[in-house]
């Protein structure tokens, strides 16, 4: 795999930095990456599990002009994550790191198999919340890279119909927007998005929820969303309001939503 010749432009520079793709095989996460070499990213990192296995996604982000390295990366293993990320960031400088990875999970096996609920929680919270805490401290001294974390309307108010995965949801949204806050004044961003029910290989075989969208969409949101300077997105739009009602509905009401 080509490697980029060095690192990334300093803080200040207004060069596109490099692109690092935590969960390489992401519908989303590749959207975005692709929007961003188009935008001028000179080199994509994907990193994922069988990292020999990435020749498409490689091949996709080649032809919109990017160098491309693939790593070996596991979400779950996250004594890894340290050393891995301390290489990626001293090879490349400041990076847009968009963290994709995740897993939906089995509710119904989850509430009677506490090892898979855990095995959700670890994937969709704990683990992202090792790798956004190795990289902050990171970037902090460059004050310069962007982070990008996707939410989900799920995590706003938990769910009977999918509280293992929704629950794991509003953890990293709180996460996420505290280390926000703290990285204020750092020079390093975080862009927290949520979106809804997105129509993709995670969802298949399943039903669309209401204010459905695609990767292309959520990714067109995130892209416009970094350029303007937001701290967070709902995709679409609407789910803001649809959120706020969630809020105050009454639990009898709510305790029948579906998923």
């Amino acid at each position: 795999m080509a490697r980029a010749a060095g690192p990334a432009a300093p803080a200040g520079s207004g060069r596109p930095a490099p692109v690092l793709l935590l969960g390489g095989r992401s519908e989303i996460g590749l959207e975005v990456a692709e929007r961003l070499v188009r935008a001028g990213a000179p080199t994509v990192v994907l990193a994922a599990r069988r990292s020999g296995e990435l020749a498409e996604q490689a091949a996709r982000l080649r032809a919109a002009g990017a160098s491309v390295e693939a790593v070996e990366f596991d979400a779950d293993d996250v004594a890894s994550h340290g050393p891995l990320l301390a290489d990626l960031v001293a090879r490349h400088g400041a990076l847009d790191a968009v963290v994709a990875f995740g897993v939906l999970g089995d509710q119904a096996r989850a509430e009677r198999d506490a090892a898979h609920a855990l095995a959700v929680v670890h994937t969709d919270f704990v683990a992202q919340v090792s790798v956004l805490t190795h990289l902050a401290q990171l970037l902090r001294p460059l004050r310069a890279g962007r982070l990008v974390v996707f939410s989900s309307i799920a995590g706003a108010r938990v769910r009977r119909a999918n509280y293992v995965y929704g629950s794991a949801k509003a953890g990293l949204d709180g996460f996420a927007c505290g280390l926000a806050d703290a990285l204020a004044g750092s020079g390093v961003r975080l862009l927290l998005v949520r979106p809804g029910f997105v129509v993709g290989r995670m969802t298949a075989g399943m039903s669309p929820a209401p204010l459905a969208s695609t990767p292309a969409q959520v990714a067109d949101a995130v892209v416009d969303a970094l350029r303007s300077g937001r701290d967070v997105v709902w995709v679409p739009g609407a789910l803001r309001a649809l959120a706020a009602a969630m809020a105050v509905t009454p639990r009898p009401v709510w305790r029948r939503a579906p998923r």
